[in-house]
């Protein structure tokens, strides 16, 4: 049966001489996987440049819930980036961000709630600010623990202003347990709970050593939460390029 669906590239491993099997998170499916035929040749007819990670597409697919491979009939562009794809610090925050939910999303569940929201994450991480960008994979972090049920608690408050990584909420300093974090990144992290939408990350100045301390807990969080979760290669790229 064809569908019409959008969806989010994640991943493409090389098949045969020519194909490959693009994993996309889709709308209306959750993530699938599709056998894409003679898309690795040369000329004006390749339709190799839509499987970029974070692409957003506008699919016609045959959806077969017995089968593992999924096929594609027809695609366009959904969104067609100005700066993911060009600009060097973007498109590592969006490959951080498809890594993220590679992890997460192991099952074909349908979740357009996630989907929603992760592709207007992608549209505004393509529309950001570079004061924004940096903060940007924290805030995509936290509010991506949200939508899959393990979200962490603002608690803070002058009292209570130590973040137990573990319980993920706000204690004092007596009641901390081993979990803990320092003051001050417990600060940022309450600061970063407060941001609603992308273009409040601006007034959070944060350096570098301080975005890579909070991205590693949170992979930590996120390790205790998400079974066999592992570690996140894209930090080590992060670390490089955020300022």
């Amino acid at each position: 049966m064809i569908h019409s669906t959008k969806g989010i590239v994640l991943r493409t491993i090389k098949y045969a001489e020519t194909s490959i099997i693009a994993h996309i998170f889709t709308e209306l499916f959750g993530i699938q996987s599709y056998i894409v035929n003679g898309v690795r040749t040369s000329g004006k007819t390749s339709k190799a440049h839509f499987f970029q990670p974070a692409s957003i597409l506008e699919m016609e697919v045959y959806q077969n819930d017995l089968k593992n491979l999924q096929r594609i009939k027809d695609l366009k562009w959904g969104h067609l980036y100005k700066n993911i794809f060009s600009d060097v610090t973007k498109n590592s925050v969006a490959l951080f961000m498809v890594e993220l939910l590679q992890k997460n999303l192991k099952q074909p569940e349908t979740n357009e709630d996630l989907f929603h929201f992760s592709e207007d994450a992608f549209l505004q991480l393509d529309q950001a600010e570079s004061s924004t960008t940096a903060n940007f994979p924290i805030y995509f972090s936290i509010q991506l623990a949200q939508i899959l049920g393990f979200k962490m608690l603002d608690n803070f408050s002058s009292e209570r202003n130590i973040f137990n990584l573990y319980e993920g909420s706000f204690s004092n300093e007596k009641n901390a347990g081993e979990n803990q974090l320092s003051v001050e990144i417990s600060f940022y992290i309450s600061e970063l709970l407060k941001a609603i939408h992308p273009q409040d990350l601006r007034e959070i100045k944060m350096n570098r050593n301080a975005r890579m301390a909070i991205l590693k807990n949170l992979e930590s969080y996120y390790a205790w939460h998400v079974q066999d979760f592992g570690t996140m290669k894209t930090l080590s790229v992060l670390s490089e390029i955020l300022g």
